[in-house]
């Protein structure tokens, strides 16, 4: 057995390039999944420390309405129910210019109430440098003095703030000036980071702040596992838009907001593996072929099947261990950059979330491992089987691995046809499930891969006559010598085809979305500017604007008319297990010409003024809304309500959903009245841009965005582009794997073809035509993968569409050809391919005639 061992071990020294091509298969591919995951876990990790810096360890929480909850009802639950353990709570989000205008999560407090909930009040500590307090006189003056505010040491430095600074607080038209009274430094690094964006302020600051008096945000509770009769005395007194819930289950229904997202990057980074697979097959089976001799000497010298099973296995181990490690270590570096962009698209479109740190899970490195070597064995296993079923006379021949090809091409195409149709068939059934849909679209690409061989071998009988016209007599050669090398120009271009379509599908895919975006955005934004405050996100629009802003806005010359609209988040009860709904309460409807999915009535306004409401296409999809019971029951001021749905609209803002209410009928059940945006309609002799500009003037010291309606459409794109940043690096990765495929085919082929390329030198090829024999030979590869890559890419393209995009986000979207794409898509595929082939078409311009005779 150590002989075998050492047999693969001085292989590999001796085909180094080789040995590497197998190893970059392995890395990147292994490295991509690295990559997502460590960008998904950093962000998931930020989050969970976010919101245990906030929850602390509370078990339970009464978590108030757009309205909130009253400090009478606090003073209610603690004297009255003689629940001690409770602490009133603020969260909002806020910026500071001195903080870089960052946001921030303010928490107030109650700083008697909060030691068993949150230790952060035991962490104070000053810079003695700057002041001779003590840390007993920072808390002292947290509790006695207004406006006093403490943040995390690590923000301090980040943001070089001194203790005795003063920060200015901002949040939509309110402006409170608070001091720096005292630093907070945790004993671990976990409360460091989760502390890193915290502002801690007592309850009367974050209330002065916020500009809500007698507010507050939820109230936190440590009750005990058998404390059924204290949680039914709770419910009993709750106010009427009130909920009571475990902590878990609150934060549970938030993080799983993301897992469509997530899921999808995972299985984008999978595509990569699939190409890489191909690349270690490619370079397995090389292997194998080269050494056929070798193989069947020792065959015929007594070795047995299982030995060269072994020794061919022992490689691939040998070389997918160095390649794993390879790609562990380049997974980790990729993923530092995919964090940035994950956590930005995720703070765009569901919470904010702030990743200081990479979070690289023991688990995450276990589960590279465990694919980098796992995949690199099956893939190699095909080669090792088949080269220990030909007798030692067969092993010696070179073509019997050729003949092999030719006479499983049948196979292979039935399996790529069984596989297509059976990718059609999964897609089909009826489902929500994420999962099964990808494993129809992996069944369709693969199966559009296994066609390879058979399109290289209709392909290149087609050819000849064109290149022979072309290119003389290595036209007519180089064709041939492609399906002569089927069994490795096969497997090559089956990678980059992979490659392509995905290219294809992801492009196709973006492109269509943007345009359906785009459309979408035309008919919906109807006013002229929008004014709102700028910490809006997707699916947590809790910033209030005070209303008596309105008056102020119409005051500017040019202004001729507003709609105001409040974003608030509600409880569902028939829906626990999900998010809370995003209600937005409007004066009138905005929209150009809204699209709906369905309505049950022609004037849908008419309807939303008698108390009816409309709801997005992802709501009703992911709530199973339909025309037989389109109604939707919410938790408001005054109780549960239940509202008739007369219409499903469509609506790409968020993938959550969202209802849409006459602000009319939300001022008669929620005791709220803020507001959130403005939309501004101005007088057609005005100039928008100086429009704009007054009122920035005149709200410039309010925290609010002001923007045309053009500016606000390229800001929308700006979140678009950003949120598919991640997959335009990915496509770029497998791209890359598929070239390295094609070069390590090319290299494969030129060490294989030595002394045939010498006999044609000797009988007169001159290098330049051996030069254009080899580029050729790359081109028509490269056409043939950049021609199958489009159908497949296609195929691709509308499974993303109208299956995947639908079941993870429930978005209908419109398909757009855009030749463009396949253009350049297919151009990827040829110019990868020549420049592939370079490097080989050198080489063998560089041969001694006389040593590449003797070589065989």
């Amino acid at each position: 057995m150590s002989i075998i061992i050492r047999l693969a071990e001085r292989y590999i020294n001796r085909r180094f390039l080789q040995s590497i091509l197998f190893v970059l298969g392995v890395a990147l591919g292994v490295a991509m999944v690295i990559a997502i995951d460590v960008a998904n876990s950093s962000a998931k990790r930020a989050f969970s420390l976010s919101t245990e810096s906030i929850t602390g360890s509370a078990t339970h929480q009464i978590i108030g309405g757009p309205s909130g909850l009253s400090t009478a009802f606090y003073r209610q639950i603690r004297t009255e129910l003689g629940i001690r353990t409770s602490a009133p709570v603020i969260n909002e989000t806020v910026r500071a210019l001195e903080l870089n205008n960052q946001p921030m999560r303010l928490l107030g407090v109650d700083p008697f109430a909060e030691a068993p909930f949150r230790p952060y009040l035991q962490t104070v500590d000053v810079d003695n440098e700057n002041t001779t307090d003590t840390g007993f006189d920072t808390l002292t003056r947290f509790i006695s003095e207004p406006n006093t505010v403490l943040l995390s040491e690590t923000a301090a430095a980040r943001f070089n703030i001194n203790v005795g600074d003063t920060l200015t607080l901002r949040a939509g038209t309110r402006q409170v000036n608070v001091t720096v009274i005292g630093l907070l430094r945790p004993d671990d690094t976990v409360s460091e980071q989760a502390l890193d964006d915290l502002l801690l302020v007592d309850i009367a600051t974050a209330q002065e702040v916020i500009g809500r008096p007698g507010f507050i945000s939820r109230i936190d509770l440590i009750l005990q596992a058998d404390a059924e009769s204290i949680i039914q005395q709770i419910q009993a007194i709750l106010p009427a838009g009130a909920r009571l819930g475990a902590v878990d289950e609150n934060n549970g229904t938030l993080a799983q907001m993301t897992e469509a997202f997530e899921l999808n990057l995972q299985a984008l980074s999978l595509l990569a593996l699939v190409v890489g697979v191909f690349l270690i097959y490619n370079t397995v089976t090389f292997s194998v072929v080269q050494r056929r001799p070798v193989i069947g000497i020792l065959r015929a010298i007594g070795a047995t099947k299982q030995q060269i099973m072994i020794l061919i296995l022992s490689e691939a181990v040998i070389l997918s261990l160095v390649g794993t490690a390879l790609g562990l270590g380049l997974g980790v570096i990729f993923g530092r950059g995919a964090v940035n962009l994950v956590s930005r698209t995720i703070s765009d479109l569901y919470f904010t979330v702030n990743v200081q740190r990479v979070n690289v899970e023991p688990f995450i490195l276990i589960k590279g491992a465990g694919i980098g070597v796992f995949a690199s064995l099956l893939t190699a296993f095909l080669p090792a089987f088949l080269a220990t079923r030909v007798p030692p006379v067969g092993v010696m021949r070179r073509s019997q691995q050729e003949q092999t090809i030719w006479r499983l091409l049948p196979y292979i195409t039935g399996v790529a046809v069984i596989l297509g149709v059976g990718g059609l068939l999964v897609l089909g059934i009826q489902t929500t499930s994420v999962v099964l849909s990808f494993v129809g679209l992996f069944m369709i690409v693969v199966g559009g891969a296994l066609l390879t061989p058979i399109a290289l071998v209709v392909a290149m009988r087609l050819i000849p006559p064109v290149t022979g016209r072309l290119f003389g007599v290595v036209g007519w050669m180089a064709p041939r010598a492609v399906v002569r090398s089927l069994s490795r120009t096969s497997i090559a271009v089956a990678a980059l085809t992979i490659a392509v379509s995905v290219i294809v599908g992801v492009s196709v895919m973006i492109a269509s979305f943007r345009n359906t975006v785009d459309d979408w955005l035309g008919t919906t934004l109807g006013s002229d500017i929008y004014i709102a405050p700028p910490l809006l996100t997707a699916n947590f629009s809790t910033v209030a604007v005070d209303p008596a802003i309105v008056d102020l806005v119409l005051s500017v010359d040019g202004v001729t008319h507003l709609s105001t609209s409040r974003d608030v988040n509600v409880v569902a009860p028939e829906y626990p297990d999900l998010p809370p709904v995003n209600l937005q309460a409007v004066d009138f409807d905005i929209a150009v010409e809204r699209q709906f999915a369905w309505r049950s009535v022609d004037d849908y306004w008419a309807a939303l003024e008698n108390g009816a409401v409309i709801v997005s296409e992802p709501f009703a999809f992911r709530r199973g809304i339909t025309q037989d019971n389109a109604q939707i029951t919410l938790l408001t001021d005054r109780g549960e309500q239940t509202f008739p749905i007369v219409g499903v609209f469509y609506d790409y803002s968020t993938d959550q959903g969202k209802v849409y209410m006459a602000r009319t009928f939300y001022d008669q059940y929620f005791d709220d009245p803020f507001i959130s945006a403005i939309g501004l309609y101005i007088s057609d002799d005005a100039d928008i841009q100086a429009v704009v500009d007054d009122l920035r003037t005149a709200l410039a010291d309010y925290d609010l965005e002001i923007q045309a309606n053009r500016e606000l459409r390229s800001g929308v794109f700006e979140v678009f582009d950003n949120a598919f940043a991640i997959t335009v690096a990915l496509r770029l990765l497998a791209t890359i794997v598929a070239f390295i495929g094609i070069l390590s085919a090319l290299l494969s082929l030129q060490l294989e073809n030595t002394r045939q390329y010498g006999v044609l030198r000797a009988n007169g090829m001159t290098p330049r035509q051996l030069w254009n024999f080899t580029l050729i030979q790359t081109g028509l590869m490269g056409i043939v993968a950049g021609l199958l890559s489009l159908p497949i890419g296609l195929a691709l393209a509308l499974v993303l569409l109208y299956v995947i995009n639908v079941r993870s986000f429930g978005w209908t979207m419109d398909f757009y050809f855009i030749p463009q794409e396949f253009a350049e898509a297919f151009m990827v595929a040829v110019v990868a391919a020549f420049i592939a082939g370079v490097y080989p078409a050198y080489r063998i311009t560089r041969l001694q005639i006389s040593r590449a005779i003797r070589n065989e």
